[in-house]
């Protein structure tokens, strides 16, 4: 494809008309990213980017955390911090009456005990759930039934 004095005469115009990159492209008959390239050589006026930023979204105010002290040893790396994200939110399951919550620290834990994170980990009263874990498994029945969650059937083809 050559750029002749037309077409980019059209480009500028379509470009300072406002016109997305989609629409040029379609108009003259090429790519989106070509329209960018060649917008971007003729040095035409930026545009903001389409995509939301984060920036955009009003911030939450921040909590300090405590700083940790010197001789509190660090978490092992294999622990993860956050339950993995689900399509729909999932409260914790709140333990059964009859059992005593017992608080295990991080130095106590095995491969035999729950590491399901309970509360924050700058918190002061952060611990792991320390109840019997399934074989196989990092967490506990109860909290195997929130992690592992099945994949829902797909029905119909993609968008």
């Amino acid at each position: 494809m050559e750029w002749t004095d037309e077409r980019i005469s059209e480009l500028t115009k379509l470009w300072n008309d406002g016109l997305s990159t989609a629409e040029i492209g379609k108009m003259l008959g090429i790519s989106k990213n070509a329209v960018v390239g060649k917008a971007h050589r003729l040095r035409l006026s930026s545009r903001p980017s389409p995509i939301r930023r984060m920036a955009m979204r009003p911030l939450t105010p921040r909590i300090p955390r405590e700083p940790r002290s010197s001789g509190a040893p660090a978490l092992p790396a294999s622990v993860a911090m956050t339950p993995p994200r689900q399509s729909q939110a999932v409260a914790a399951p709140a333990p059964s009456p009859a059992k005593v919550r017992v608080e295990t620290p991080v130095l106590q834990l095995s491969n035999q005990r729950c590491m399901w994170p309970v509360g924050h980990p700058g918190d002061t009263d952060f611990h792991f759930c320390g109840e019997r874990s399934l074989v196989g498994k990092p967490y506990c029945a109860t909290h195997c039934a929130v992690a592992y969650v099945k994949a829902k059937p797909k029905t119909g083809e993609a968008a």
